[in-house]
């Protein structure tokens, strides 16, 4: 009997050779990195720094691809990287080199000469300069989110990779879901009409998280201590960001934020912890939610949110919304002019006509795998086939500036009492010489 999971790798391998079926980004030639291709690469090899949850997740995904080789990996916790090295053995992988010596080891790993590709997993702090070191040293890099913390960082990193040649992509893996890619394709099919808003959001309870004495609850509660604003936005705003091609015939120009009262992530740590816990002496400014709206160059409106410190289920609201028709997920529903009943739809009788073809070729591979519903190996696999291919990524520096923009924005727009901010333009004018993308 044949092992449907063996079925599933030898056809990814096919596939990894076949023609690329992209999110059909298209760019103005022989400007900044917009089109600038990848070296095609037979084996594309990793280095991979941050082997928390979420680095270990992800070497799992890309190291399901058979032309992928996990070359070096780097964490300033040794058990970290050995337990992951033993991992790789038992899956008859090559052992990669360990780097572990210090917070700054991660420089030592992007010198390498057998490393194509920098896969960066840390905590937030450091995705910019581990990002900028990496690229300075000739390797292209797929940083977590958010790319960068600051608008300095954003244009660093722009005028990294652009000066360097090297990209610098943004490994959003909400890009790649089943739900958004199938609207992808209904916007491009012009379901909707001419598109005129969206709504993206990142509402999930971390209250758990932050509190955790181990993984993430280690740092990112303090975001929340230092900042006020939408401090992840982009999960829910790459996708529409990519609905509305922006970059790519239009942009983010400005954007106002206002936040409200920060009370859930005390009254948690009240209920919760000892009296005596030092986490009760903690001060934090981050609103329970930060709501912001974007304009966009066209006169789009985009609403976002950012809520991790309030019970409540999971929602990124990923809407869409045009002349004849909307989009609104969790629950996903539809609903186009003309319909029969003035109320929502299902989704279902869309799928065989727009399913993206990522899903069509790998969705069974995906599914087993895991990974937030299996988006997190699509992305891998989209992403590693650009490099074997020679072709540009989905997701460029500009993007990663773009999306990651509204945390600091957000921040002085609250801080001013919701005046407007606008966004730089990163890419310097180019975003209105380029066609959208109808792929």
């Amino acid at each position: 009997m044949n092992d449907p999971k063996s079925s599933s790798r030898r056809d990814l391998l096919r596939l990894a050779s076949a023609g690329a079926l992209g999110i059909g980004v298209s760019r103005a030639a022989d400007r900044g990195v917009d089109d600038m291709k990848f070296e095609a690469k037979d084996t594309v090899r990793l280095g991979v720094i941050g082997i928390g949850g979420r680095g270990n997740s992800l070497i799992e995904n890309f190291s399901a691809i058979p032309q992928v080789r996990v070359t070096a990996i780097c964490d300033t916790v040794k058990d970290k990287v050995t337990r992951q090295q033993a991992k790789l053995e038992r899956a008859g992988k090559q052992p990669p080199a360990l780097y572990h010596s210090s917070d700054r080891a991660f420089e030592d790993l992007v010198k390498r000469d057998d490393i194509d590709l920098v896969v960066i997993a840390t905590p937030w702090n450091w995705h910019a300069p581990m990002a900028l070191a990496s690229m300075k040293q000739g390797k292209h890099v797929a940083v977590e989110v958010p790319a960068a913390r600051t608008i300095a960082e954003c244009w660093d990193l722009v005028d990294t990779s652009e000066s360097t040649r090297r990209h610098c992509i943004q490994l959003e893996n909400c890009c790649y879901g089943y739900n958004e890619l199938l609207v992808l394709n209904m916007v491009r099919a012009g379901l909707f009409g001419d598109i005129t808003h969206g709504a993206a959001a990142y509402n999930h309870d971390l209250r758990s998280v932050l509190f955790s004495n181990e993984g993430e609850g280690l740092w990112r509660r303090f975001e929340n201590v230092n900042r006020n604003g939408n401090l992840y936005p982009t999960h829910g705003l790459g996708p529409v960001a990519h609905y509305m091609d922006i970059n790519r015939g239009d942009r983010f120009e400005y954007l106002v934020s206002m936040s409200s009262p920060a009370l859930s992530l005390s009254a948690y740590r009240k209920e919760r912890l000892r009296a005596d816990d030092p986490r009760q002496k903690e001060v934090y400014r981050c609103g329970d939610l930060n709501a912001s709206l974007i304009k966009t160059a066209k006169g789009r409106v985009i609403t976002l949110e950012h809520n991790v410190s309030t019970p409540q289920p999971y929602d990124r609201i990923n809407l869409i919304a045009g002349t004849k028709g909307i989009f609104r997920d969790y629950p996903p529903r539809i609903f186009l002019d003309g319909s029969a009943k003035e109320e929502f739809g299902p989704i279902e009788p869309y799928k065989a006509r727009f399913e993206h073809p990522y899903w069509k070729q790998v969705g069974e591979m995906a599914r087993e795998l895991g990974g937030h519903g299996g988006m997190d190996f699509v992305m891998a696999y989209r992403l590693i086939q650009c490099i074997r291919e020679g072709a540009a990524p989905d997701i460029d520096v500009y993007d990663a500036a773009a999306w990651s923009a509204p945390g600091p924005l957000s921040e002085a727009s609250v801080a001013k009492g919701s005046a407007p901010m606008p966004f730089p333009d990163f890419t310097r004018g180019r975003w209105q010489q380029v066609a959208p993308a109808t792929g």
